[in-house]
């Protein structure tokens, strides 16, 4: 039995490899775009993307020195899983996955631009999370877009679907459209239906609402969804209810992962943690378990947008230190993945396995040998560097939850902005981090949540105050703030 997966061994000798001008020339060579014939269809990628499609069993039909290029690569591929011992067919499965050989394929370009770089720059984000739209039917305390009615200047439906073509084109291997609550606009599903049909890996942040429906979500999966997160802040019907604005949205919500269990859709309870659940853990936990959801992702409180009317509930840092910890015992005990959005879930997973595990994402925690390596590759906070965020407006942002503007696709391609524009560029490069943040060892698997640090400090490379390193931090701004409010 191989001790590695296939896809991190690849990555992990790709990044020795081509750390060198003459390798990284060739790699360079690969990203042109070559077009080849799948299954009777033209499809125009890059040489990287096709071969990854022919290493994992695809029928793919290349000019002959586009096919060169393309053995070149799958013998780099399989020395690779043979120099780690890695697991070959782990591989072979995830490349399969368009969406994952999307992503791959956006590793691979950014070593061939820029090198080798810890965080890895990439030339496009892995993921967008496209705010569809300011509609909303529930009034939930914590919104960071304070969302109920549709936005004046929202994108039209040809709007939406050119952003579709630009981000099919630059190689962004997932969308997740969230709002407001995207379900209930009228463009959703042709959105969906868009995407998917590009390769693309379609999720979708929900209040569960519609898709409380079994047909309604049906419908959905026919279009292309893979992948959603019902919010749930409650184990108990009527505090989920106040939480969320309206009577009935918790049973709705409980609904919506019934159905997504059902169907075998993957799905996660998206879990907000604030002073008002901090108690209940064990009880969501149970209740997840309850209805047969198979992952819980609880979200870290930033107080952006509502949620600057509630801002005494954010966690302490020692709070959020002792409830990481729990959930990581918990995912150990439990049947059901466990993860934060916290980047310093990152730190506690290695204190706490001993170095033995790592989170290269809130997605993913494993005891791979060389997954730290990975985590330093890709972890922390992916804000402006592995992941973008587009308005209703198509106004982009670094995050979600850190309102910059750094321009609008109206006006600019999103390539461009991705590229130049100076704000993401200074989030990219973890040496600009300040205070403890940019002095913690664990800064490249970390390096703090930079939509709390803008928040709090007025800074997108200040100290995340909710971390404990930075306890003193949060004791100076956090006191004069309860001050006001009490």
């Amino acid at each position: 039995m191989p001790e590695r997966g296939g896809t991190s061994s690849f990555l992990a000798v790709i990044r020795i490899l081509f750390n060198n001008s003459i390798t990284r020339a060739f790699l360079y060579r690969l990203t042109r775009i070559e077009r080849c014939i799948y299954r009777g269809k033209i499809y125009e990628r890059s040489v990287i993307y096709h071969a990854l499609s022919i290493y994992s069993g695809e029928d793919v039909s290349c000019p002959i020195m586009t096919r060169f290029s393309i053995e070149i690569i799958n013998n780099i591929i399989k020395m690779s899983i043979k120099l780690l011992k890695g697991d070959e067919n782990e591989l072979k499965e995830t490349l399969k996955d368009p969406a994952l050989r999307r992503g791959v394929e956006t590793v691979l370009k950014g070593i061939a631009l820029y090198g080798v770089t810890i965080p890895q720059a990439l030339p496009a984000p892995f993921l967008i999370v496209w705010n569809f739209t300011n509609m909303c039917n529930l009034r939930c305390l914590h919104c960071y877009q304070r969302a109920d009615r549709p936005l004046p200047d929202e994108l039209s439906l040809s709007e939406k679907l050119s952003l579709v073509d630009e981000l099919d084109k630059i190689g962004v291997a997932a969308v997740a459209l969230s709002g407001g609550e995207p379900t209930i606009h009228p463009d959703y599903f042709t959105i969906v239906k868009a995407l998917s049909s590009r390769g693309i890996y379609v999720a979708t942040a929900t209040n569960g609402w519609r898709f409380a429906d079994l047909d309604e979500l049906k419908k959905a999966v026919e279009a292309g969804l893979r992948y959603i997160e019902v919010s749930i802040d409650s184990a108990k019907p009527s505090k989920h209810d106040w939480f969320r604005g309206v009577d009935g949205s918790w049973k709705r919500a409980v609904k919506a992962l019934e159905n997504a269990v059902k169907i075998g859709l993957s799905h996660a309870m998206a879990v907000t943690i604030t002073k008002y659940n901090l108690d209940e853990v064990d009880d969501i936990l149970d209740l997840a378990e309850e209805i047969g959801v198979k992952r819980v992702v609880f979200f870290n409180f930033i107080p952006v947008g509502r949620g600057t009317d509630i801002v005494d509930s954010d966690l302490s840092p020692i709070e959020r230190e002792e409830f990481l910890r729990k959930i990581y015992m918990e995912m150990k005990r439990r049947k059901i993945e466990i993860y934060s959005t916290a980047p310093q879930y990152g730190r506690i997973v290695l204190q706490l396995s001993g170095g033995s595990e790592a989170a290269p994402s809130h997605f993913a925690v494993r005891g791979d040998p060389i997954t730290r390596a990975i985590a330093e590759f890709i972890g922390g906070c992916g804000a402006g560097r592995i992941y973008a965020a587009i308005q209703p407006n198509g106004v982009v942002s670094p995050c979600v939850f850190l309102p910059i503007d750094v321009g609008s696709i109206r006006h600019s391609s999103f390539r461009e902005l991705w590229e130049t524009n100076p704000i993401l560029k200074k989030l990219r490069n973890k040496n600009l981090l300040e205070a403890n943040c940019g002095r913690c060892q664990y800064r490249f698997v970390c390096g703090g949540c930079r939509a709390r640090a803008y928040t709090y400090t007025g800074n997108i490379m200040g100290p995340d105050p909710g971390c404990i390193y930075n306890s003193s931090v949060w004791n100076n701004i956090i006191v004069p703030v309860r001050r006001v409010i009490h």
